[in-house]
């Protein structure tokens, strides 16, 4: 018997040990190297010992439980991915096709796992991810197929703000990235089934049903098949913060369970003699338990709606088993269960919001059951506490804020959740009995979201429905979630209007400043592409933008708007296109869409610049000290694409940098013979990504610049930057840095001359980044020997 002195015990699944086990795990993703297995195995051993031996300090055994169950479930999901011995080559893939193709004009995107047998080691069961090119052909979920392809270990871009591919990877256990090579050698070998199967003819369904717009949401309310919303769409969602109600939240899977539950009440209310054999209690938990898991199945089992799966999982059994369990009881042991299934799932955004939004609810809203009267009430009141306590989350996450979010909730929920939902999934089941009645009930949802889109893009339309924040440091996050928790306390609390000081530096972030007569030069990672960012104290210039792709992928979209927005940059005053080639010019339109500028500069002749004005030579100006100036190409000259374009040279006092695009040997030739003054250089963009048709000997010694920085993919096709290219400017000891290897790199230019101040890869490292690319470490390399010019 326990000693009535002696202190509590910490339940074992309580909110406590739930929260240690969870830190464990996010310790663990920040991790730059992961230890090694046996390590990670040991944490495990030694932390369920004292998880379960220990009393009040169990919870240090749940923290180093998750810390070395994580550890070692991400070396198991690292050790999974291509071979690089495997990378660049033709391979023979047999296996079959999972979730949903996704096709953009001739270009066809679809994941594909592997068989067991039949396929080189090291691809053998695993996750790829596809792209087939210049085809018409269509494959269809749970299709078998052979295919020729080429794979690589999936690799991204990296900037401040933008999307982390390889963090997606794996999150999802994605091993490779590819292409069909060999079209002619596809070939169809038969049919597996799948649950993506299903959905994709229920998608057909619901789109031969439903004739209006809104047929599109609801294949992705029903199914979570969003291959079909634009991007207009998502950036109306996003401005109104209803993107996690259209792309199946958790809700919607309490949603359906509780129809579940009420299926089963009007059951019993039918037929009452069922009471005999099984207590309706039960009979409802176990409905809404298996109406739960029927709709995370339509939906292919989606991390959203397996975590609210797990969660109503955990409170029906333990209601099914009569078991004791509070609301937030079941909510420990549902976060308990899902990074015990899947410690990978904190990488993704949705998973905080999902338990943080819940956590709110119950810490801040009654336990007890409100009166008929007051449900209104709380309903309007659970908003704001959703709104306000995930506020510091999504800035964190997406770097953004919607002021009209909690009025677009109070539509969007009921609507989306509440009616067109639940249409949309009885209309599909009705129509496999009853044909003509489920496709009325489709058509009837169609028309409710016709209605409730209608609103909604209203609301988009209203001022401040969303404004752009700054990246955020961990500080400001903190101390924002903190104020929150502060103006949620319960009423009677003092000081509660102090709290809101708080949430400046979330909100107001202090940025760097740059002195008058200074530039900050970033050169963002595109890929192989170019985009260069330049500020001075008060103004800002884009010299290109980027690549887009016919397949969807828009860098300027994806990579060089959120990378500015990151920085803090509100406008922009100037935008150079240096050249009408994709790899510069691809983003222009998605930078335009997000900052409108009033001086835009290509040269001239470029077919899709006539709203541009001629980067003319000599045409200069002048901004906080900073001086602007062309340098070609020259009146009257003809557009001729990489020998046209646009060489801008910046300075200031006491330094200079140059801008020479994608000029080749015949420019620089002449650029040396006529404006040898103007050349010399602290900086120089490398022309031509480091093709061997650029960055001639006498060109490099006329600029004579310190520092070097070259834009490029990860083992482009190119094979940019080349090495004799490379040797020129290490023989001449001059610091390189390359986007490959150091995602965006940002410059100060003042008096000192050219120094590095970030590299973002170097910032973000984590254990699942993968390392540079040969060439881009040699240029590194180059770098290091410069006499520490890059530093």
């Amino acid at each position: 018997m326990r000693d009535a002195d002696a202190p509590p015990r910490l339940p074992p699944f309580g909110i406590a040990c739930a929260a240690a086990f969870a830190a464990g795990v996010v310790v663990a993703m920040q991790l730059r190297a992961l230890p090694s297995s046996w390590l990670s195995g040991v944490a495990c051993v030694a932390g369920l010992a004292a998880w379960f031996a220990l009393g009040r300090w169990r919870w240090s055994g749940a923290l180093m439980l998750g810390l070395g169950w994580a550890c070692l479930q991400a070396g198991w999901a690292m050790s999974e991915r291509l071979p690089a011995t495997l990378a660049r080559q033709d391979l023979v893939v047999i296996g079959h096709v999972t979730g949903l193709p996704e096709r953009h004009d001739e270009v066809l995107r679809f994941d594909f796992i592997a068989d067991r047998d039949g396929n080189p080691a090291g691809v053998a069961g695993s996750h790829l991810r596809l792209g087939w090119y210049r085809t018409k052909t269509d494959v269809t979920p749970g299709e078998r197929w052979r295919f020729t392809v080429k794979l690589r270990r999936p690799r991204g871009v990296l900037d401040p703000g933008g999307f982390d591919f390889e963090k997606l990877a794996l999150e999802r256990r994605i091993a490779a990235t590819g292409y069909v090579t060999d079209p002619d050698s596809a070939h169809r070998l038969g049919d597996v089934w799948t649950i993506d199967r299903w959905r994709a003819q229920d998608s057909q369904r619901i789109a031969g049903a439903v004739p209006s717009p809104g047929s599109r949401f609801l294949r992705a309310l029903a199914l979570g098949d969003t291959r079909f919303l634009t991007e207009a769409d998502w950036d109306t969602l996003r401005e109104t913060g209803l993107n996690h109600q259209v792309a199946i939240s958790g809700f919607h899977v309490g949603v359906v369970a509780s129809f579940g539950a009420l299926l089963a009440w009007l059951l019993y209310w039918c037929v009452p003699s069922l009471g005999l054999r099984w207590p309706r209690p039960q009979a409802q938990s176990a409905m809404a338990l298996l109406s739960g898991f029927g709709y995370a199945a339509m939906t292919g089992f989606q991390l959203p709606t397996v975590r609210t799966l797990l969660m109503i999982a955990a409170a029906l059994l333990a209601r099914i088993g009569r078991r004791p369990w509070s609301v937030p009881d079941a909510l420990a042991l549902a976060l308990i269960a899902m990074l015990a299934v899947d410690p990978l799932a904190v990488l993704a955004a949705g998973f905080w919001l999902s338990f943080a939004g819940v956590a709110w609810l119950l810490w801040c809203l009654p336990h007890n059951t409100p009166q008929r009267s007051e449900r209104v009430k709380l309903f309007v009141g659970g908003q704001g506490i959703v709104s306000l306590g995930l506020l510091p989350l999504t800035v964190w996450f997406f770097g953004q804020a919607s002021l009209v979010s909690p009025l677009a909730n109070l539509v969007g929920i009921p609507g989306f959740a509440l009616l067109v939902t639940p249409l949309s999934i009885f209309g599909l089941a009705l129509d496999l009995v009853w044909p003509a009645a489920g496709a009325q009930v489709l058509r009837l949802a169609g028309h409710a979201m016709d209605a409730l889109w209608w609103v909604v893009t209203h609301m988009a339309s209203w001022p401040g429905a969303l404004f752009w924040l700054p990246e955020p440091h961990a500080f400001a996050l903190a101390m924002a979630l903190s104020g929150a928790f502060w103006l949620l306390l319960p009423r009677g609390i003092p000081g509660k209007p102090l709290a809101v000081l708080l949430w400046l530096p979330l909100l107001w972030p202090r940025m760097p400043e740059i002195p008058a007569g200074t530039a900050d030069l970033a050169m963002i990672d595109v890929g192989q592409g170019l985009s260069l960012l330049v500020r001075t104290q008060h103004h800002a210039l884009l010299f290109d933008t980027g690549p887009a792709f016919s397949g969807g992928l828009d860098l300027g979209e994806s990579a060089v708007v959120p990378t500015m927005h990151a920085l803090g940059v509100h406008r922009l005053d100037a935008l150079v296109v240096s050249h009408g080639d994709n790899d510069h010019a691809g983003g222009a339109d998605s930078v335009r869409r997000a900052f409108p500028v009033a001086l835009r500069y290509a040269p001239a002749g470029w077919p899709k610049g006539q709203d541009y004005q001629p980067c003319l030579r000599d045409a200069a100006w002048t901004w906080d000290g900073v001086s602007f100036r062309f340098l070609h190409p020259p009146l009257y000259m003809p557009y001729l694409r990489n020998d046209s374009g646009c060489v801008l040279r910046i300075s200031g006092p006491g330094w200079a940098a140059l801008l020479p695009a994608d000029i080749e040997a015949v420019v620089e030739q002449r650029l040396v013979r006529e404006q040898p003054q103007l050349l010399r250089a602290d900086l120089l963009v490398v022309p031509h990504h480091g093709s061997l048709t650029s960055s001639t000997p006498g060109f490099i010694d006329a600029v004579a610049p310190k520092l070097a920085l070259v834009s490029v993919g990860l083992d482009n096709r190119f094979g940019h930057p080349k090495p004799a290219v490379v040797q020129r400017y290490v023989d001449r000891r001059i610091g390189l840095e390359d986007t490959a290897s150091a995602g965006l790199v940002r410059v100060r230019l003042d008096a000192t001359g050219a120094r590095v101040v970030e590299r973002t890869r170097e910032r973000l490292l984590r254990f699942w980044h993968e390392p540079a690319a040969p060439s881009a470490m040699l240029a590194t390399g180059a770098g290091a020997g410069a006499g520490g010019a890059t530093r």
